[in-house]
């Protein structure tokens, strides 16, 4: 939903006239365009929406998206849920207990990538929330068969490996969007804000997030990232005309679509006749 001035581009930032969605270190990184806050925010006010990251907290919260506050937020791929914007420590727990039972802790994680990496081609190598780590690199000075040899290491030891851009992300397989997720749902169902058949519809754009695609009745996802250069397709699973920052209006305009469609009785129903006035 939001796009850095260079993954806009050039002639999308100059035409869309993005808006700042995130500040960092005192300068403007992050952005949303108009219509897009405005499809966020009326989407926000007839359903519940459950930002999904793999941003720590604390990147996270650096973002200010429309229809904020969210009652429940998922960050660091899963590994932490915001409930009213604070953290949830017996989920984490639970967490850290299932990455225990069933992969390589994280330290040792670490070194290996350390054994592998140098700064020819590495410029940072980052630990997020004590849960998973990610390598900041040169893409043009990135040996080639890296990725494929990281992912094998990584698959053996119960960890998962996604190159989103310069990132290369290292996570704990147990640690998915899609646990979080259903977690989420089954609060949002005991609580009676959704029914048990109200369905889950998502977008994503890197490995990190199919598995929460796979588990959702509807998906989009847009046609750059890291899925679109796998070649990652689902018959359930949409995928947008545009890329960059109109990829993001036509998600959202696809999320207001299905709601109007679905119009479950459990919803806002005032709010969904404004998704109908929405361009």
């Amino acid at each position: 939903m939001i796009y850095s001035r260079s993954a806009m581009g050039a002639e999308q930032f100059a035409t869309l006239a993005p808006k700042c969605v995130e500040i960092y270190q005192e300068a403007p990184i992050s952005y949303m365009t108009a219509h897009s806050q405005e499809l966020l925010a009326r989407l926000a006010a007839a359903v519940p929406v459950v930002p999904v990251t793999t941003r720590t907290q604390a990147q996270f919260d650096r973002v200010t998206l429309p229809g904020s506050p969210f009652p429940y937020a998922v960050v660091s791929n899963g590994g932490r849920i915001l409930v009213d914007g604070t953290d949830d420590a017996a989920w984490r727990a639970s967490i850290d207990d299932a990455v225990r039972s069933s992969a390589a802790d994280l330290d040792t994680v670490v070194a290996e990538l350390k054994r592998r990496t140098d700064d020819s081609w590495v410029k940072s190598l980052r630990i997020a929330d004590d849960l998973f780590c990610y390598l900041v690199v040169d893409l043009d000075a990135q040996p080639a068969d890296f990725l494929a040899d990281w992912t094998q290491w990584c698959g053996r030891h119960g960890w998962t490996v996604s190159q989103q851009g310069r990132k290369i992300y290292a996570t704990p397989g147990c640690v998915t969007k899609s646990s979080a997720i259903g977690e989420v749902r089954r609060r949002l169902v005991d609580s009676g804000r959704i029914t048990a058949d109200a369905p889950l519809i998502s977008a994503g754009d890197g490995w990190l997030d199919a598995d929460l695609l796979e588990a959702s009745d509807a998906a989009i996802r847009p046609s750059h990232g890291e899925l679109e250069n796998l070649g990652w397709n689902r018959a359930h699973v949409a995928v947008t005309e545009h890329s960059g920052a109109l990829a993001g209006e036509e998600i959202l305009t696809w999320f207001c679509d299905y709601v109007r469609s679905v119009s479950p009785d459990d919803i806002n129903q005032d709010a969904v006749n404004e998704l109908e006035a929405t361009p």
